[in-house]
């Protein structure tokens, strides 16, 4: 596994990290035991991977608790992530957002608890919250690495316009935002910002949430407790029209001898030494195949034939439910 660098204080990580979310929240409620999520994660790492995605509103709480237990023993060498801002009681779907610098505080001191470390590598804001300034919420992120709690900060889903005060406060290392062959917003202002700033960018469900690894059908295909069920790009009239693009994907990985999920991650992974997937799976057997994506070499004939089968806006839906949307920043 090679390494990629992420903003210029000196991060370096792997090539693919593991999206960790999936272990144990949103897909399926059964969708791992922790001791299954543990040994994923523990094969990830025996398997070159030094990034792990977390954040406290997985679970809520559960997911980071996991993370810590396949660390123990293993913490060196391992670039840890954690996010703080999004608030969930545990009890119901609703969602909230919280950037107060008291909150920040209390909320990485959680995290460590949890997670059972005495720093976090990588502390994202989760979702900014449109009613403290920015300034103000960075300004006590930059204060935790003053403590040597936090090494490097993080946004995500944040807009240009965010992302560059937020710079001027502290150095943001990393930019997190979801990122596939299917929502390819990023592209127009977004990847541009970053390369301007020398901020790395980290694509979250870079396989279409699952999509494009061409595994369902119909909607029936997903657990019936799924948050996919009632995404918009899974329902209906969407699902069908996207099962259309993913059979193009499913063509072209066929000709380039390799799997949907494979050939997905190879076009990122191509656009560039600061794109950082981190694809998440619950098998050691999607994990291999993942992994795997690394020694892809696609051609610019190939890669246009890709941009040509999924163009910008092909995909067909809201990446989220309407009242998620609302929590996107600008």
């Amino acid at each position: 596994m090679r390494t990629r660098r992420l903003g210029e204080l000196g991060l370096e990580v792997s090539e693919l990290g593991l999206g960790c979310m999936g272990l144990s929240d949103f897909y399926s409620s059964s969708a791992a035991t922790e001791s299954q999520g543990v040994a994923l994660i523990q094969r990830a790492l025996d398997l070159g991977v030094t990034l792990l995605d977390t954040a406290d509103v997985y679970g809520p709480h559960t997911n980071e608790r996991t993370v810590g237990r396949a660390l123990k023993g293993r913490r060196d060498g391992v670039t840890l992530a954690t996010k703080f801002g999004i608030v969930r009681d545990g009890q119901s779907t609703s969602r909230g957002v919280n950037g107060h610098p008291d909150y920040v505080r209390s909320a990485c001191d959680a995290s460590l608890e949890r997670l059972g470390v005495d720093r976090i590598d990588l502390y994202y804001q989760h979702r900014v919250d449109p009613n403290i300034p920015i300034e103000e919420t960075v300004g006590a992120m930059a204060g935790l690495v003053s403590q040597g709690k936090v090494r490097y900060l993080g946004l995500s889903e944040a807009a240009p316009a965010t992302i560059r005060r937020a710079h001027k406060v502290h150095p943001i290392s990393a930019l997190q935002t979801e990122y596939s062959l299917w929502s390819r917003d990023p592209e127009d202002e977004i990847l541009p910002t970053l390369r301007e700033l020398k901020i790395g960018f980290v694509p979250y469900s870079p396989l279409g949430r699952g999509f494009l690894a061409g595994r369902f059908r119909t909607v029936e295909d997903l657990a019936p407790d799924d948050w996919r069920r009632h995404s918009p790009r899974f329902q209906g009239e969407n699902f069908a029209k996207n099962l259309a693009v993913l059979e193009q994907i499913n063509e072209l990985a066929q000709r380039k001898g390799c799997t949907p999920s494979q050939l997905a991650l190879a076009w990122l992974l191509a656009k560039g030494p600061d794109v950082v997937p981190i694809p998440g799976t619950t098998s050691p057997q999607r994990l291999q195949e993942n992994l795997e994506s690394v020694d892809i070499r696609l051609t610019d004939e190939e890669l246009d034939a890709i941009e040509a089968a999924a163009p910008q806006g092909i995909a067909q839906g809201q990446r989220y439910h309407p009242t998620m949307m609302t929590l996107l920043d600008g």
